[in-house]
C-alpha cells in the first residue's frame, strides 16, 4: 500500500485506525480500483443482528471478509442503529483483513471502545438487573395470591424491558 496517512484514535495507550478512514482509503487508492465491497445481513432479530462484508477484485474473487454481531441493548446508539453499527463494523474488519489501516490492530476505534464499554457497563447493569429481578419475585410472592396476577403485570410494565425471556417464565411461575 501507498504511503496513505490514516488518523488514528487512542484507546488506552494505543493507536486505532476508524472505520471511516479505511472506507476513505478503499475508495480513494488506486490500488483498489475496480474492487466491490458488498454487505449481506446473515440474522436479523429483534435484538441482534450479523452482517458479512465481502471485498472482490476486479475479477470478482474473494480476497477478504469481515463478521459482525452487535445487539440492539449493547449501548445507547444501539437502540436505534444496531443493524448500521454491525454493518459498519463488518466492513471495517473487511477492510482490515483486505491489510488498509492494520499498523496496530484489525480492530477499528469503534470496536474497541464498544468492546470497553461492554466491560464496563456488563456487570452493572448484570447485578440491577438480578437485583430488580429478586425484588420483583419477592413482590409476587408476597402479594395475596388473587391479586398475583396484577403484581405480575405491574412489575412486567415497570421492569419487563430489563428481563429475559427465561426471567418473565420464571416469574410467570409464582402468579
Amino acid at each position: 500500500m501507498s504511503n496513505y496517512q490514516f488518523k488514528t484514535t487512542n484507546i488506552k495507550g494505543k493507536e486505532y485506525v476508524e472505520v471511516n478512514q479505511r472506507v476513505i482509503a478503499f475508495r480513494t487508492l488506486s490500488e483498489y480500483k475496480d474492487y466491490s465491497l458488498e454487505t449481506e445481513l446473515l440474522s436479523l432479530e429483534a435484538d441482534s443482528c450479523v452482517v458479512r462484508a465481502t471485498i472482490r477484485n476486479a475479477e470478482g474473487s474473494v480476497l477478504a471478509q469481515g463478521m459482525a454481531q452487535e445487539d440492539r441493548t449493547s449501548s445507547m446508539i444501539n437502540k436505534t442503529s444496531y443493524v448500521e453499527n454491525c454493518e459498519t463494523s463488518a466492513v471495517g474488519r473487511a477492510l482490515g483483513f483486505l491489510g488498509i489501516g492494520i499498523e496496530t490492530s484489525i480492530a477499528t476505534a469503534d470496536e474497541v471502545d464498544m468492546a470497553i464499554k461492554k466491560q464496563v457497563s456488563t456487570p452493572a447493569q448484570a447485578n440491577q438487573d438480578d437485583s430488580a429481578f429478586t425484588k420483583a419475585i419477592e413482590y409476587i410472592k408476597n402479594t395475596e395470591k388473587p391479586k398475583r396476577p396484577q403484581a405480575f403485570e405491574a412489575v412486567l410494565s415497570k421492569y419487563g424491558s430489563t428481563f429475559s425471556e427465561k426471567q418473565v417464565a420464571a416469574l410467570k411461575k409464582f402468579v
